[in-house]
């Protein structure tokens, strides 16, 4: 397993601070886990831009992956009725 040396500003330390002690894990534990969090939303982000780019080249799996997304949408929203 890879260390890193990472120096944090004065607030973000107190972000994390606070942050460990709602959660009752210890520091490193929950800062590697909000780094996989934020690294694992950039990845679907790209995916994400990636998508029309796909789309408009006409690959079927981008198109079965965007209906899928629709779905997601679709489901939301019939939550957000009840």
């Amino acid at each position: 397993m890879a260390r890193l040396n990472v120096t944090l500003d004065e607030h973000t330390l107190r972000l994390l601070e606070r942050h460990t002690k709602l959660s009752g894990k210890p520091r490193a534990t929950l800062a590697r886990e909000l780094l996989c969090e934020g690294l694992a939303q950039r990845e679907a982000a790209e995916r994400r831009k990636q998508l029309p780019v796909d789309y408009a080249a006409g690959r079927g799996d981008a198109r079965a992956l965007l209906r899928d997304m629709e779905a997601g949408q679709l489901d939301l929203m019939d939550d957000e009725d009840a």
